[in-house]
């Protein structure tokens, strides 16, 4: 069978800069330019992750500095003139924050940053502690994989698996991810699903297979020939 796929525990960065519900906006201004992260965790005392404070969040305090905003324009981004007089990360926080399990797949991490147009999670246990942080360039990492190594896994885990009679005569190429399959097969019903199988080993980007068969696929009852 294929590999189990990769979960957020692969690629999570462990050691996470993260920021107490009281700490002040200058605090939290020189810790993003410090570590060179655009969002920090906010924290209570036990650890637990209650929010995340991010540089749009404390960018209406410059943008607002002339005066207040005219409601008209700016009255569909209601939560901007508060945080313009905010001075802590409570004040200044997004909450709930959106969290994930280091179980996850990375797919689900993936949907999750797209679906909410975050660019990183913390990641947290059952009880809401904080454990580390995924962010999209993690998520990547899955395609630094080499050639060689998706080459030997698609060998394994899908050929192997799927066409044992033949899979000494079934050629693997890989090419900057992407995998070409070329050989002859026993049943030519077995080829969308190792189209399938082969699109979730990690670091594969596409596939191209040029399998010929003995059979085609069978008929379904009922069908005229």
């Amino acid at each position: 069978m294929p590999d189990t796929p990769h979960i957020v525990s692969d690629v999570m960065t462990q050691r996470v800069v993260a920021v107490r519900r009281d700490a002040p906006f200058k605090e939290i201004a020189r810790t993003l330019k410090q570590w060179k992260v655009s969002a920090l965790p906010v924290l209570e005392d036990d650890g637990r992750v209650v929010g995340v404070v991010s540089e749009a969040d404390l960018l209406p305090k410059e943008e607002f500095r002339d005066g207040d905003p005219n409601y008209y324009e700016e009255g569909w981004r209601l939560s901007d003139p508060a945080k313009a007089g905010a001075v802590t990360a409570e004040e200044l926080m997004s909450t709930p924050a959106i969290t994930v399990r280091a179980g996850v797949t990375l797919a689900q991490a993936a949907r999750i940053m797209a679906m909410r147009r975050v660019r990183r999670l913390p990641v947290v246990d059952d009880g809401g502690v904080l454990r580390g942080i995924i962010s999209r360039a993690d998520l990547l990492k899955v395609f630094l994989r080499s050639d060689e190594d998706i080459e030997e896994e698609v060998r394994r885990t899908v050929v192997s698996y799927l066409f044992p009679a033949f899979s000494h005569t079934i050629r693997v190429h890989v090419h900057e991810g992407v995998v070409t399959l070329r050989g002859h097969i026993g049943d030519a019903s077995l080829i969308p699903v190792a189209v399938r199988l082969v699109r979730a080993v990690e670091g594969v980007v596409d596939i191209e297979p040029h399998l010929t068969a003995e059979s085609a696929p069978s008929a379904g009852p009922g069908s005229t020939q």
